[in-house]
């Protein structure tokens, strides 16, 4: 079964220049919009696909320089014996060594056997398809594939429109599932004489008049037609490439299917056909599917499979796609001032978590790696009380949040780490009251990611009672208690205080305008913190920064002021 070993693109649309890798089963494209994740895809077409021409524009040249031509090399393996022939194309052949992923120009005998097939379109915009090895362009040697061995190499296209392939049309999968061609010489051009007789004999009665209107005119003019007849046009009815379609059991044709179905359909058709065309190509894999039906289709794709049945080259914009999939199926897009890159993710356990619990990170611009449900619950809050007064928010700025375990800081900064080595902009929030390893820090700091954390020995519950003023502090035990009740809140208090301080007493003081003290704070910062604290999850800080710490942050000490402001002004640069 053919598969893509290499892919190499010069001044295709929005790509300068790429080379590539790309695994033997799954691998799905992700990245941000105009990345160029698309234009991968229909670089493999435009230069495997089986087509004897295509239509090229100055656009489709990188900065419309059509100055430099546009190069589109894919190197294919697991050939066929035919493309091995050494006689046929012997001086094309290459080698592929699958341990380094580096190409060689002379195939050897522990290194796979390659071919390399090259589109090149010039400023003239006509393409031209031809075979490429560096020794024959040493000898001035010139050969295209012959276009039998283009069919076997063209790859499936399921695009928006899958429901083509559901008709035995010339680049139908149908017509690669078994040997058996319909016959439309004969016999469907006698179908379609007899459908011209038959609508005949019943449109004569009913346009008697008029038929009688036009002999008895055409008579008087000397125009010679004899009994003029009301039969369908010849050219209206011929039959051509695509006539014969599948259909269901009440005769509905299948290409009336939603495009869900013609998808998923397609799908498995082009699975049961992979020993003839064992290459696949999905732009937006989630398109037309609900979520149920977009994981059946990954499995009909080989997703979960061990052995890939079929090579996919697909893009997502789709979190549910990403659940369905593992990290060394997925290929980060990163587009940069000269070239285009490919990355792996990796297994590592930081991906692999990162991908079950947060899939949308990976289809973010920049992300804010939080050590827990407490920082992500106040810092959507906070951009929800911002979105509120029309900034932008952090989602619209192709931002996205994950989160770390809630368990150490360092386990923060090890995510960190990860998500920035893949090319993604990063500020990871911590807090204080736990010690980092000082060296884990150092290293995330020279990867440049943005760190956010409290004043020494502060957890995100100490900063806000210590810092936030009088009538915030309020509204923060209005809403533990209504969140846990006025019992547990008080109980937490006087544990916390050994029995110096209740929650009556506070209630007191507050009625007389006393204002909170420093201890009374920093025991109400630790009672909210217990194990199972006053607000630790993301639908109750989220409650908390955007009702209470977004509207009186100026109010506040200017110390955790300033840190907010470091916040808002990183998440308001997400889309830089």
């Amino acid at each position: 079964m053919v598969r893509v070993r290499h892919l190499k693109i010069q001044n295709f649309r929005a790509i300068k220049a790429m080379e590539w890798t790309p695994s033997g089963g799954i691998n799905c494209l992700i990245g941000p919009g105009d990345s160029g994740k698309s234009s991968i895809l229909e670089a493999i077409d435009l230069c495997l696909g089986a087509r004897r021409s295509a239509r090229f524009t100055d656009t489709d040249f990188h900065l419309l320089n059509v100055a430099q031509p546009i190069l589109i090399t894919v190197t294919v393996g697991a050939l066929p014996d035919d493309l091995l022939n050494l006689d046929t194309y012997g001086e094309f052949l290459r080698g592929f060594d699958a341990k380094t992923g580096l190409l060689e120009d002379e195939p050897r005998a522990d290194i796979e056997t390659v071919l390399s097939v090259q589109l090149q379109v010039e400023a003239d915009l006509e393409p031209v398809w031809s075979l490429f090895s560096e020794r024959a362009v040493a000898q001035g040697l010139e050969r295209g594939l012959a276009w039998k061995h283009r069919a076997l190499l063209a790859p499936a296209r399921l695009g928006h429109y899958a429901s083509t392939h559901l008709s035995w049309n010339r680049s139908s999968v149908l017509n690669r599932l078994t040997e058996e061609r319909p016959d439309l010489g004969a016999e469907l051009a006698r179908a379609a004489r007899d459908a011209r007789n038959g609508f005949g004999d019943q449109a004569s009665g009913q346009l008697a008049q008029t038929l009688q209107t036009v002999t008895q005119t055409s008579a008087s003019l000397g125009v010679t037609i004899g009994q003029a007849q009301a039969l369908l046009d010849a050219h209206a009815v011929s039959i051509s490439d695509g006539a014969i379609a599948l259909h269901d059991q009440a005769g509905v044709p299948l290409h009336a299917l939603g495009t869900g179905s013609a998808r998923l359909l397609t799908a498995g058709l082009q699975r049961a056909a992979a020993q003839a065309s064992s290459i696949a190509l999905v732009d937006e894999v989630e398109y037309g599917l609900e979520p149920h039906r977009l994981k059946r289709l990954l499995d009909s794709l080989g997703a979960k499979e061990a052995v890939a049945p079929l090579q996919v080259f697909l893009t997502t914009h789709s979190p549910v796609a990403l659940r369905e999939l593992s990290s060394n199926q997925l290929f980060i897009v990163r587009r940069q001032p000269d070239l285009h890159e490919v990355r792996t993710p990796g297994q590592e356990n930081h991906v692999q978590g990162t991908l079950r619990a947060d899939p949308e990170a990976f289809l973010a611009k920049s992300l804010l790696v939080c050590e827990g449900p407490s920082e992500i619950g106040l810092a959507r809050g906070l951009d929800q009380y911002w979105t509120d007064l029309n900034h932008p928010s952090f989602f619209a700025l192709g931002g996205s949040y994950v989160n770390a375990g809630g368990s150490t800081p360092d386990l923060c900064l090890q995510r960190g780490l990860v998500l920035r080595r893949l090319g993604y902009r990063v500020m990871v929030f911590i807090d204080a009251d736990k010690p980092h390893t000082q060296a884990l820090l150092d290293e995330v700091v020279r990867e440049g990611i943005s760190v956010l954390t409290w004043r020494p020995r502060r957890a995100l519950e100490d900063e806000l009672f210590l810092s936030l003023p009088d009538q915030a502090i309020d509204a923060l035990l209005t809403f533990a208690e209504d969140e846990k009740g006025t019992e547990t809140v008080a109980e937490h208090v006087r544990s916390k205080s050994n029995g110096t301080l209740t929650l009556d007493a506070i209630r007191e003081f507050r009625a007389q305008g006393v204002p909170y003290a420093p201890p009374t704070r920093e025991i109400l910062g630790q009672a909210a913190r217990t194990k199972n604290g006053w607000f630790k999850n993301v639908t109750a800080f989220q409650h908390v920064g955007r009702h209470i710490v977004g509207p009186n942050a100026q109010q506040s000490d200017p110390d955790f002021y300033a840190l907010l402001k470091v916040l808002w002004g990183w998440t308001r640069a997400a889309g830089d």
